[in-house]
């Protein structure tokens, strides 16, 4: 029986939210998932549709929540399903609701300088997310954010700008993981835009961490 995945997709359109859902939903096929696409928080209220999931692929930027679409979403990860995503899509989403924050691990705050070159160091070569992969260059924002020290960090950026000098040499992380409850949760950082899924190695880090997360 194929493992069924869930990408709900929507909020700011700026972070191209349809896109991308389109860009994993047939990777996420190929590799044996049954997936659902959807373009509402109200299947967070489907208690039996999300405990039968292996994986929720959140891509909502901004935008508002319910208490109850969020305990929904939460509790089914807290149960074990998995929960995987990327960028504003998952870090960004509901800024009203700390819990998902804490969920997630991790809150954007800005991006000094916004499209710029900066380079990603994995500092795990050993983890089945980042094995293999070497450091690469983006052209895209560097995200700066609020993170849980609980996080498992497997990949970080540095700061070096002339926006907001008070941050340089700060090592900020990319690519994490982490548990909510029963639940795998992992985030990457990348993805402001859906060409940026153009750079392989951005790609193979949201792949691989939604293969981490289903359970």
């Amino acid at each position: 029986m194929n493992k069924k995945a869930l990408v709900v997709y929507g909020g700011w359109e700026g972070h191209d939210p349809k896109p991308c859902a389109e860009l994993y939903a047939p990777i996420l096929r190929d590799k044996g998932f049954d997936v659902e696409v959807s373009d509402s928080l109200d299947v967070y209220l489907n208690t039996e549709k999300m405990q039968a999931l292996s994986l929720v692929v959140p891509i909502w930027t901004m935008g508002k929540i319910t208490k109850e679409q969020e305990k929904g979403l939460l509790a089914a990860v807290a149960s074990g399903v998995g929960i995987a995503g990327w960028h504003g899509g998952m870090a960004d989403s509901f800024r009203d609701n700390t819990e998902y924050q804490w969920m997630v691990g991790g809150q954007w705050v800005a991006h000094p300088g916004n499209i710029i070159d900066y380079q990603v160091n994995v500092i795990n070569h050993t983890d089945p997310i980042t094995a293999g992969i070497q450091d690469f260059w983006m052209h895209s924002e560097q995200y700066y954010m609020h993170v849980d020290p609980g996080n498992e960090v497997l990949a970080t950026t540095t700061f070096q700008t002339e926006i907001a000098p008070w941050v340089n040499g700060t090592v900020m992380p990319v690519v994490w993981k982490r548990y909510w409850g029963q639940g795998k949760v992992s985030y990457c950082a990348l993805g402001h835009k859906v060409t940026d899924f153009n750079v392989p190695e951005a790609r193979e880090l949201v792949v691989r961490g939604m293969m981490w997360a289903a359970r």
